[in-house]
């Protein structure tokens, strides 16, 4: 590595003002020689393979194209690659790993934000507040609304999170704040390590069966692909809330509506199988769903923790010491 290793960032300069501080700028190009992308658009990979050669080391982020076969073989001083953004599975083929560059993502930046939200999702459901603000809104009268609904509080309830890695981390911390009962169902997760968070490990009919709350926060792969069903959503207390800010992968969006148009349990999802959400969508028009247009990782606070995470991963990996968020090729079966 040079000792003013050349560094290509490739977000836009839009995406770039909302990643990184003054200082966080400031950081980056003490650590190398940086270039930016000057367009307001992505590039593509024949445009990225023309560009990328004396590069040591590429900053990347949401719409950068895949690293094919023409653009590694463009890039032959590439040592790092670092995401600013979450999943970097379906941008990364195996070659990369293969050639020993080093990989690290900022997964770890938006966990905080998405498990915000779906505390906060959590919450609105129990105190149905989206239906008190529609009757208000509405005309109707003070005292038939505030009479309309008794809220259920979240201290003491058994909460069951499906999916243990970094966001599904963050929210359990949350809810063990808010005094609840967590559950966790994660086949990477082992009984140490389940202790060690406080929880309790179980199965995923168990919780859906015995947790009147559940939560989403798998990753997307073959595994998880429908892991919830109409089987799991059956099992669903009557009262229940059903959170998904994760990925629609997950869930059979056919059985998941099938079981709302019931009635029995309320639903707030992020994430559909066709986004953007069709005007004609079910979703729209049922009232036991609180709906946001795939937001939760979505905050000023987490743009710039994704881009500072990135500076100080570069500077990690300068001097020598190990990445806090490496990502290996077994990693990417298991990635949103």
């Amino acid at each position: 590595m040079p000792a003013k290793p050349k560094i290509l960032v490739l977000p836009q300069p839009g995406l770039y003002a909302e990643l990184f501080s003054d200082a966080a700028d400031a950081q980056l190009h003490s650590l190398g020689d940086v270039t930016r992308n000057p367009e307001s658009r992505n590039w593509d990979s024949a445009e990225l393979a023309s560009k990328i050669g004396e590069y040591d080391i590429i900053m990347t982020g949401w719409g950068t194209p895949r690293f094919t076969d023409e653009v590694l073989a463009a890039a032959p001083n590439l040592k790092l690659i670092a995401h600013t953004a979450g999943s970097i599975k379906h941008m990364l083929p195996p070659p990369v790993f293969a050639r020993g560059i080093a990989v690290t993502h900022a997964a770890g930046a938006i966990a905080p934000a998405v498990a915000e939200l779906t505390i906060l999702l959590i919450l609105l459901s129990l105190r149905q507040v989206h239906k008190l603000d529609a009757m208000l809104k509405r005309g109707e009268p003070w005292d038939t609304v505030k009479n309309a609904v008794v809220g259920r509080e979240i201290a003491g309830q058994r909460v069951g999170v499906v999916g243990a890695g970094y966001t599904g981390r963050q929210v359990i911390r949350l809810l063990q704040g808010l005094g609840a009962e967590v559950w966790v169902y994660d086949p990477y997760l082992d009984m140490e390590r389940a202790a060690a968070l406080g929880v309790r490990h179980s199965a995923l009919d168990d919780i859906f069966a015995q947790c009147p709350i559940v939560t989403l926060q798998a990753p997307p792969t073959k595994e998880t692909y429908r892991m919830v069903g109409a089987k799991q959503l059956a099992l669903l207390q009557d009262g229940a809330v059903f959170v998904n800010t994760a990925r629609s992968h997950l869930v059979d969006e056919e059985a998941l509506l099938a079981e709302l148009r019931k009635g029995r349990f309320q639903a707030a999802l992020d994430v559909f199988d066709q986004e953007p959400l069709p005007e004609d969508s079910p979703f729209r028009t049922l009232d036991n769903v609180v709906i946001t247009p795939h937001v939760a990782g979505h905050s000023a606070q987490a743009r710039r923790r994704q881009g500072q995470e990135m500076v100080n991963e570069i500077a990690r990996f300068l001097s020598g010491e190990p990445l806090h968020y490496p990502v290996t090729v077994e990693m990417l079966e298991i990635m949103a």
